[in-house]
């Protein structure tokens, strides 16, 4: 039988089996070749601090009313991990029409053996993207979105906090749009070495120095600063990093309660812009209908398929399907080993 990754409960990742179930007309079956998590979001819902474990988002008013008693849904236990999936169509429905047995594929879709999904929920890959890209696009849309509520310009001088997939790809998104200060700040090393093969013009601890400080007294302030540590203490360093009148783009998604973040500080008098809507699937974006979710995805793959950015050396760990539990462990426990664990399978 096909195996797959869950967490049975907080913080325990397991590998069960599942049966696959029949084809619908407009279903395909997919095997997995390359997966890929989304450390921010995933490892929030893994270790149970969402507030979709207690609580969910009514739609219509856009706010959050605690969950009904015992109801499940989003962010409850069993929860499948993992964020995007490349494979290979296996079987296809009577009524399929875009896909064929043998097409490269890949979505939003967990870290597992097998996938049936209905056709729509799936691309065909470009042919000349790896499939290292393709389980990248996810933080490179977040991050081109980042640099677009920010409005990097021709000559900013940007300030990235976190260095994950995201963080990462912000800088080469930073890079591409123009910047020609780019400060990356991030606690560990292996990332902010990356970070400067990306174009960073320099890294900072925020362990062994005053960031918004130390990026005040250097570059008077920059113009942009984009948090996508998910750490209020680093949201608060992005505020006083940015100069008089600049913009904060806070990108994760935070939780728990704000320690750290004292806006009596310098946001009370540096009157600044802070944007929130980094969040792909917020729509419609500011800048509807010119861009949609379509064209933020069909950029994303031609910035790839030009070079002007890269996956390399973004997938850390790589790990055979066998190791994913203990990976997953992994990446919870001691991030400074990681940067965006993949599985791959034999």
């Amino acid at each position: 039988m096909p195996r797959e990754l869950i967490a049975i409960a907080p913080r325990k990742a397991v590998i069960r089996e599942y049966e696959e179930p029949p084809l619908k007309p407009r279903q395909v079956r997919i095997k997995s070749r390359l997966s890929a998590e989304k450390h921010g979001t995933s490892l929030t819902l893994y270790r149970g601090l969402s507030p979709f474990s207690t609580k969910t988002l009514d739609e219509k008013l856009g706010v959050f009313v605690d969950k009904p008693t015992g109801k499940g849904g989003y962010g409850g236990f069993p929860l499948r991990l993992g964020n995007m999936t490349v494979g290979v169509v296996t079987e296809v429905g009577d009524e399929v029409e875009g896909l064929k047995v043998g097409d490269r594929v890949y979505g939003y879709l967990p870290i597992r053996e097998t996938h049936v999904v209905d056709e729509d929920r799936v691309s065909l890959a470009p042919p000349d993207l790896s499939d290292e890209d393709l389980v990248c696009i996810d933080p490179a849309v977040v991050s081109l979105m980042a640099v677009r509520e920010g409005h990097v310009r021709v000559g900013d001088k940007v300030a990235i906090f976190g260095l994950g997939a995201i963080g990462l790809m912000t800088v080469q998104m930073a890079r591409i749009s123009g910047a020609t200060c780019i400060v990356a700040v991030e606690p560990i090393d292996k990332r902010r070495r990356l970070a400067e093969e990306y174009g960073a013009d320099l890294t900072l601890n925020p362990y062994e120095c005053d960031a918004g400080l130390e990026i005040k007294r250097r570059f008077g302030g920059v113009d942009v600063a984009i948090d996508t540590s998910g750490s209020y203490r680093a949201l608060h360093q992005a505020i006083r990093a940015t100069g008089y009148g600049g913009t904060i783009v806070p990108v994760s998604w935070y939780h728990g309660e704000a320690r750290g973040l004292n806006l009596g500080e310098e946001w009370h008098f540096n009157r600044q812009i802070m944007v929130s809507g980094a969040r792909v699937e917020s729509e419609p974006y500011r800048d509807y209908p010119r861009w949609d979710r379509k064209r933020v995805y069909d950029t994303v793959i031609e910035l790839f398929r030009r070079g002007a950015i890269t996956s390399r050396g973004l997938l850390q760990p790589i790990v055979k399907f066998d190791e994913a539990a203990e990976a997953y462990r992994m990446i919870d426990e001691k991030p400074e080993e990681a940067i965006k664990l993949a599985v791959i399978y034999e």
